[in-house]
């Protein structure tokens, strides 16, 4: 770099403290590329000494250079000279950026690079302080950190990069620390706690830090808080280094155990030439210093900016922050203070309020402080008093107040200037509406891109850019939470052996995920322990409790529920927890949690051992949900047979006024009823019982096999708890249900070992719901496997049955079913006047599920019979009876149907259309069996409509379809692929 005059209107300028950026005057230039970036970084960081172009290409490229690098860097280089230097052809060719020898070499002026204004500023602070002088070192070191603009280089590609990010950041913390030591030396100390906590957290293994930050907390009389942080330090030391604390450490701790009276302050006054001179008024500036890789939040950065600048009249312009523990209030608070400096030219005022602890700060403490960083000689007594003072001082300036950690309106009050012109910018735990005219903001969690940048920012680019997938999970993990994901971070960048993957697993497990989340004296459990302890006790309690399902929302009438209260005085309590920002309300009578505040408020269910307390909320949850899943299928089946219950609900339930409003709630609740029963499984056989009585509902009502594996595995925990309890008749119904979910999966074997197990369970002479839904499903699995002669005693078994208790509409069903075993057994005449009975009953009960189905049935035996137009009519009508009921599975089963018909007919295209319809909605409920009958018909038609090749593929995988399910469908279909000739004939089907 070369010396210069006077900087010309058009003088380049360079950032690197930050984001790499270039000014032409005031217009910035477009830089190109991360990789023409990176080469202009090189050498703006070389300082005019030449840099070869082999250096050039290994810093960018690394091991990884590409065949054409060479060719690639001339082309950076052309680019950057069009963009730096746009008049060159009436220059000297290249006077900024020179060819040299092997190499290039970029000659600008010294001021012209952030780095060297910053470099100047620092060496000036070190003579200051040499001299004596530290309020302009202090004043020196505050202008040199202003220059930084977040984590120096981000986004820049390759291994000089990466080393210079390290090297420039640990220079910033440098200074930074330089700084805290300085203010120290004048008297500053409650001025740089904050700013001494939050580098102590972002470098926890940083010994000097943590000696500076005890030496402050001393002076300002939290001598308790100063031994804490040694004591959290040399915990950190031994775990993470296995060594003890260094001498500086070691010896400020025994200082202050020993009251050394030289830890206070001398008194330091400005230097002046004479002193009857005024004292001039130096500006405050104690804002924490600005976290280096600040990132997202733009859209709010840009509002608060917009309402703290504005103004409002004569009114000061308040602005509150409200948000959960750790979701990042005071960093974004602090970031737009130090970005709006420049607004508030008389200074900043900063506090920390300490609300969310168990002693929060005094406002004529707090005031008292503010007098004297205004100057003033005068600290009245009184708080009022100290109001009025502080308000006149303030009357004719431009000062940004930042309030940090509020408790309530109350302790705030106080502290709000009189007069515009100031603007007061407040971070709370709680959503602080007393505070007239304020404008408040919710701080919610990061977004993944904008947690995944922060993550990034901490561990490195090219380490999360390895591994994407578990990065995505480790900031999931961390429920997007910035402190969360700042300290799982911050413990990866600790580790350099740990992959990112090895974190994910570890933060996978939500048992100990909390755990996970802390890193010396910084940790999550703790931040939201804070706010916990804020509340009352029965607010306490409600927070617990709502946490023992985990399920993704709660209505007000689970709410309620759980508390044992009415909706009233539930919604009042849910509702001081969202005030509290330990719950959340973004749809009115809705409720949820945080991921991670969920997990503790488990983890405080575990630390009170109230059993009982959680248990009772359950079953009254349970109680709830059953009676109301009673009145859904009452609504949606009518006179449809239910199984009996094992439970018999104290709960009236929610009253559903028809099917509409009853599949509304099944949809709206389904997955708080699986969560519930997830629950519900592994508890006594109190609670376990309703939990297999919501399963059983749930399966007749809830079509939709996706939801198989999670009942599936709840069910195999309820069966190892109900065999403990020698409980048959739960275990009977359990494996019912798991037979009924073997079958929609495709797995006949298991299905009928299952369900043959659940009628071995059950007495022999027994006439119930529950025998006739065993016997009609197993017979179901027979039909599906091709044995329709041992279907068919089982359909007789459950008719005569459901005779004996007057179930029509079940009688209906079974009439439909048994024709399918008479089409087996080609009793072809019984098939046809089975089926019609069943229509004709289904239609006179008026009940449209029943009709549905036997209209499904009709259709399939008429089409085996041989009467396929009228077998396509029924078919066309159970279809839209099943679409009108939102039933998907059943859509899939009658289009895939309605295709086999329509081919039967010559109907080739329609064919084609319907069962690609069918295929499309097999395959979005992966329902095998129905997509390999949509595959069949598909293929056949592709194949009459000379689509050979496509055709073909359809029947394929219809028969590995058929196959793999053990279906007699399969051998037809490896007929259609051999009379083809287009390649060896299949295996035949087991």
């Amino acid at each position: 770099m070369e010396h210069q005059g006077t900087p010309s209107p058009d003088a380049l300028r360079f950032q690197v403290l930050g984001p790499v950026q270039a000014w032409r005057g005031e217009k910035q230039l477009a830089l190109g590329s991360p990789q023409q970036q990176a080469v202009l970084t090189a050498l703006l960081l070389s300082h005019g000494r030449p840099v070869t172009t082999d250096d050039l290409v290994d810093g960018i490229w690394g091991d990884r250079t590409p065949p054409q690098a060479v060719a690639a860097l001339r082309t950076y280089i052309s680019r950057l000279r069009t963009v730096i230097e746009p008049n060159r052809e009436v220059r000297k060719p290249a006077e900024i950026l020179v060819s040299v020898s092997d190499g290039y070499a970029l000659r600008i002026p010294v001021g012209a690079l952030d780095l060297a204004a910053f470099d100047q500023q620092v060496a000036a602070a070190a003579e200051s302080k040499a001299e004596g002088d530290f309020h302009t070192s202090h004043e020196l070191l505050l202008s040199a950190l202003a220059l930084w603009r977040g984590k120096p280089l981000p986004g820049l590609p390759g291994p000089y990069a990466e080393s210079q990010r390290g090297r420039l950041s640990e220079r910033q913390i440098a200074v930074a620390e330089e700084r805290c030591a300085v203010a120290l030396e004048i008297g500053l100390h409650a001025e740089v706690v904050s700013e001494l906590s939050a580098l102590c957290a972002a470098q926890p293994l940083r010994e000097r830090l943590r000696e500076l930050l005890m030496l402050a907390l001393y002076r300002c009389g939290r001598q308790a808080e100063s031994l804490g942080v040694y004591a959290d330090t040399r915990k950190l030391l031994i775990e993470e280094l296995g060594v003890e604390p260094g001498t500086g450490l070691a010896a400020m701790h025994a200082r202050i155990l020993a009251g050394d009276p030289a830890l206070m302050p001398a008194v330091t006054a400005h230097p002046r030439a004479d002193a009857e001179e005024p004292v001039t008024f130096v500006p405050p500036a104690q804002l924490p210093a600005d976290v280096s890789d600040f990132s997202g939040r733009s859209k709010l950065v840009s509002e608060l900016h917009d309402v703290l600048r504005a103004g409002s009249g004569q009114a000061v312009v308040v602005t509150s922050l409200a948000g959960i523990g750790g979701v990042g209030k005071t960093t974004l608070a602090v970031h737009v203070a130090h970005t709006l400096r420049p607004d508030f030219p008389d200074g900043q005022l900063y506090v920390d309020l300490r609300g969310a602890g168990d002693s929060p700060a005094d406002p004529a403490v707090v005031l008292g402080d503010f007098l004297h960083a205004l100057g003033s000689s005068d600290t009245p007594d009184s708080l009022d008093q100290r109001a009025a003072l502080y308000r006149s001082l303030l009357a004719d300036k431009r000062m940004l107040i930042l309030l940090d950690n509020a408790k309530d309106a109350r302790q705030l009050l106080p502290l709000i200037p009189g007069v515009s012109g100031n603007a007061v910018m407040v971070t709370s735990r709680s959503r602080l509406a007393e505070i007239p005219g304020a404008h408040l903001v919710d701080i919610e969690e990061l977004t993944p891109d904008e947690a995944l940048a922060l993550f990034s920012a901490i561990v490195g680019i090219e380490r999360v850019a390895a591994e994407p997938e578990a990065a995505l999970a480790v900031v999931t993990a961390c429920g997007f939470l910035p402190l969360a994901v700042r300290i799982a971070a911050a413990r990866l960048a600790s580790r350099p052996r740990w992959s990112v993957s090895d974190l994910a697993r570890r933060l996978a497990d939500q048992r100990n995920r909390l755990q996970e989340l802390q890193l010396g004296n910084l940790a999550v459990e703790t931040t939201i322990g804070l706010g916990y302890g804020q509340l009352r006790p029965e607010e306490a309690r409600a927070f617990r409790l709502l946490s023992v399902v985990d399920s993704p929302d709660l209505p007000l009438a689970a709410v309620a529920a759980l508390l044992g209260t009415e909706e009233r005085e539930a919604e009042d309590l849910a509702e001081a927890l969202v005030e509290a920002n330990m719950l959340e309300c973004f749809t009115p009578g809705r409720y949820r949690y945080h991921d991670l505040l969920r997990l503790f408020a488990q983890a405080q269910n575990q630390k009170e051992g109230d059993l009982d307390a959680q248990r009772d909320a359950l079953l009254r949850l349970l109680d709830l949900l059953v009676a109301t899943l009673q009145n859904a299928a009452q609504v949606i089946e009518p006179d449809d047979m239910l199984t009996e219950l094992l439970h018999v609900p104290v709960s009236a339930g929610l009253q559903l006024a028809d099917s509409g409003a009853g599949r509304r709630w099944l949809r709206s609740e389904l997955a708080l009823l699986l969560s519930t029963v997830e629950r519900a499984v592994d508890e006594p056989r109190e609670r376990l019982r309703p939990a297999v009585d919501l399963v059983l509902v749930l399966r007749a009502l809830v079509e939709d096999p996706t939801i198989g594996r999670r009942i599936g595995a709840a069910l195999r925990t309820a069966a190892v708890n109900a065999q403990s309890y020698q409980d048959t008749d739960a275990l009977a119904r359990i494996r019912f249900a798991l037979g009924h979910l073997h079958r929609m999966a495709g797995e006949l074997g298991d299905a009928e070992s299952s369900l043959r197990q659940s009628l071995a369970l059950q007495a022999a002479e027994e006439c119930t719901h529950l025998k006739i839904s065993v016997a009609n499903e197993l017979a179901v699995v027979l039909i599906q496997a091709g044995r329709p002669a041992e279907a068919l005693p089982f359909y007789q078994q459950a008719h005569k049955i459901s005779r004996a208790l007057g179930a029509s509409i079940g009688e209906a069903r079974l009439l439909a079913n048994m024709a399918r075993a008479y089409v087996g057994l080609d009793r072809h005449e019984e098939a046809v006047e089975s089926a019609r009975q069943a229509v004709a009953a289904a239609r006179e009960s008026g009940n449209t599920p029943c009709l549905a189905d036997t209209l499904y049935q009709l259709g399939v035996v008429l089409r085996a019979t041989g009467s396929t137009a009228e077998a396509a009519e029924h078919l066309r009508e159970a279809h839209g009876l099943f679409q009108s009921q939102q039933y998907r599975f059943w859509e899939g089963y009658s289009l895939a149907r309605l295709a086999a018909c329509l081919l039967d007919q010559g109907q080739y295209p329609e064919a084609a259309t319907a069962a690609e319809e069918s295929l499309s909605i097999a395959q979005e409920i992966d329902a095998a069996y129905c997509q390999g009958l949509a595959n069949a018909a598909l293929g056949e038609a592709l194949l009459e409509l000379a689509q050979p090749a496509r055709g073909l593929a359809c029947l394929r995988e219809a028969h590995t379809v058929f196959t793999r399910l053990g279906v007699p469908e399969a051998l037809p279909v490896q007929g259609l692929i051999t009379r083809q000739h287009t390649e060896p004939s299949l295996p035949p089907a087991p």
